[in-house]
């Protein structure tokens, strides 16, 4: 069983900021070839979920209230590390992150971007395309919708 932490960025420690963006600049910036401004100034307002594997950081994504990057409250910054991948843990993190989504912000949509190649794996997760194809920082990107649940 995975152990997941779950806080705002005040209440995480130095390490897990460090880790964090250590990872995600290890896939988006690194693996990906992709100059981009990461801290993006929606951290401090969002909420963040990972897990570990040993000391390493395995899984991470940030839950950002509506307003923020969408209408919608949104899952962004998906990571699942090198040396975690092919073990379960996106799809893991996916389905956590989408019961704190929903006990964040009960009945509500999910919208996100997502890298196009990534359509079918967010689709698994009730996401249904919500734009056509666009560029971003030369990565081709689509917004995903997920229909809020009702009372």
């Amino acid at each position: 069983m995975t152990a997941w932490r779950f806080a705002r960025l005040d209440g995480l420690t130095a390490r897990e900021v460090h880790d964090i963006l250590q990872a995600r600049s290890a896939v988006f910036v690194v693996e990906q070839a992709c100059v981009f401004q990461d801290v993006d100034g929606a951290d401090p307002e969002s909420w963040h979920l990972f897990a570990r594997s040993g000391d390493a950081l395995a899984a991470y994504c940030r839950l950002v209230p509506a307003g923020l990057k969408f209408r919608e409250p949104s899952i962004g910054r998906v990571v699942t590390t090198q040396a975690a991948r092919g073990t379960g843990m996106g799809r893991a993190l996916m389905g956590e992150a989408l019961r704190r989504c929903a006990a964040l912000w009960p009945g509500e949509a999910v919208r996100i971007g997502a890298q196009l190649y990534l359509e079918r794996f967010y689709g698994e997760f009730g996401f249904a395309r919500a734009s056509e194809p666009y560029d971003e920082d030369g990565i081709p990107h689509i917004e995903m919708l997920r229909p809020g649940e009702g009372p």
